[in-house]
């Protein structure tokens, strides 16, 4: 509920960077940090992602509990 006001705010904020015609130098280094995490995550094999994957569902896979014993 309280997300709207901020999604409110944030759009109006770069409704005005666009209409002063400072959006390009206030998203500069929004892009430059977002290439930068494409890049070093294009630097490892996709099989290497894979193989993460894996191993942390195995890791973290729900485990079944056993009934408990009756007498």
């Amino acid at each position: 509920m309280l997300r709207r006001p901020a999604v409110l705010v944030t759009a109006l904020f770069v409704a005005f960077l666009i209409a002063v015609g400072m959006w390009p130098a206030a998203i500069a280094p929004v892009t430059l940090a977002t290439s930068g995490l494409a890049a070093v995550l294009a630097v490892i094999p996709g099989p290497v992602y894979l193989l993460a994957g894996v191993i942390a569902w195995l890791k973290y896979r729900p485990q079944h509990q056993p009934k408990p014993a009756t007498a």
